[in-house]
């Protein structure tokens, strides 16, 4: 038996030491072509493009143009 963060012996004493949570280990890679990662590459591109586009209507000129007018 549980009570309120505490566990309870068979007894019905209740044990003044706390629950100790299971232990948990992530075992998904988090590091290379993971799906999180390409998920994300993906969408900063869209953004990017999206952001570029914006720019080449609000000015009316290329990127190319736009960067190297000062």
């Amino acid at each position: 038996m549980i009570g309120k963060g505490f566990a309870v012996n068979e007894r019905g004493k209740i044990n003044k030491v706390a629950i100790e949570p299971k232990v948990y280990v992530d075992t998904t890679p988090t590091f290379g072509f993971t799906n999180y990662a390409e998920k994300l590459n993906g969408r900063l591109a869209m953004i990017g493009f999206i952001a570029l586009i914006v720019v080449e209507l609000s000015t009316g000129h290329g990127l190319i143009q736009w960067l190297t007018n000062f």
